[in-house]
């Protein structure tokens, strides 16, 4: 009996002495998640993809994709907003998805900003407005026109999206009377408009533009305020005819709430490495995007202003998750 009082307390001891050695050890010491609430192929998930490898070899521990696509990235960040905050979870999000579903949606199962720990942004990317060639449109003009005489409809990567909010101002600032038909990503959506099942959508110029070259598509606007270095030649849609006009697709990586300081400032530094490399910038511009670094602070103060600018043009626009 005394033998067996004494091996149980061993093996508690030898248990306990484990896990505060995991405790002490500097973190990473285990596996990272990242969750992405996109499917494979949309540049969110391929951002993070490259994120992700790189920050493997600055860590010195695997960070692995963990793609959980729908109802407008809602279903990853109610995941992230329920894991702990110890830094293993993690997710990379399209940051102005998740101020437009501030507004966008009745009621979340988190808060926008008090559930999360905004790490730091990557890089911001301009949308492309396409059109399936078929159409006789050769502009922005010509679409609103062609819209205002026939029954078109456009694509987007899901209700809740950068997409579908632009989706939803063009039809809001033209006064169109077009359908909006969600898809699960913007892989899908672009499919759908070579296809010709769906007329136009808005989305990256990486997932545009090889198509817009080899003519299965046709650009019509760029969603920035001024036009696109690797695209001068297209307008942006607001000289087009309809000024203002402005929505611009940031990425960045966030974690639950109350994550301890110390690792969020290792994982700010990391990232803010990374997305300096040169190789990582090269595949950024080539992708269409812009690299950007900010503290976590100004991050969350961007954070804030998102909500406010892009909650209003939610209202403005009429959008809703249907």
């Amino acid at each position: 009996m005394l033998n067996s009082c004494r091996f149980l307390a061993t093996l508690l001891l030898t248990a306990l002495t484990t896990v505060a050695l995991a405790q002490s050890s500097p973190y990473p010491n285990k596996t990272i998640r990242m969750l992405v609430g996109f499917p494979p192929g949309g540049i969110s998930d391929v951002l993070a993809r490259a994120v992700s490898a790189k920050l493997s070899q600055t860590l010195g521990q695997q960070v692995v994709v963990d793609n959980r696509p729908g109802a407008g990235t809602t279903i990853a960040a109610e995941i992230l907003a329920k894991a702990a905050p110890d830094g293993y979870t993690l997710d990379f999000v399209d940051a102005t998805t998740q101020a437009i579903n501030a507004s966008l949606y009745a009621k979340l199962p988190y808060d926008t900003l008090k559930d999360f720990t905004y790490i730091g942004l990557v890089a911001s990317t301009p949308l492309m407005l396409v059109i399936n060639p078929s159409l006789s449109a050769r502009s922005v003009q010509e679409l609103i026109a062609l819209a205002k005489t026939s029954q078109l409809n456009y694509a987007s990567s899901g209700n809740g999206t950068t997409m579908h909010l632009a989706g939803e101002t063009f039809k809001s600032m033209a006064g169109l009377d077009v359908v909006h038909v969600p898809y699960k990503g913007g892989a899908p959506a672009v499919v759908a408009v070579l296809s010709g099942d769906v007329a136009y959508t808005f989305s990256t110029m990486s997932a545009t533009l090889p198509h817009v070259k080899s003519g299965k598509l046709r650009a019509l606007g760029v969603t920035t305020s001024t036009r696109i270095g690797t695209a001068p030649e297209i307008p942006t849609v607001g000289e087009s005819g309809l000024p203002a006009f402005e929505i611009v697709l940031y990425s960045g990586v966030i974690g639950p709430a109350g994550m301890p300081k110390e690792i969020v400032d290792r994982l700010n530094t990391e990232l803010s490495r990374v997305v300096n490399l040169p190789d990582m910038k090269e595949m950024l511009t080539n992708s269409g995007a812009v690299p950007v670094t900010m503290s976590p602070e100004q991050f969350a103060t961007h954070m804030r202003a998102e909500v406010v600018k892009l909650g209003k043009a939610v209202k403005e626009s009429g959008a809703k998750a249907d």
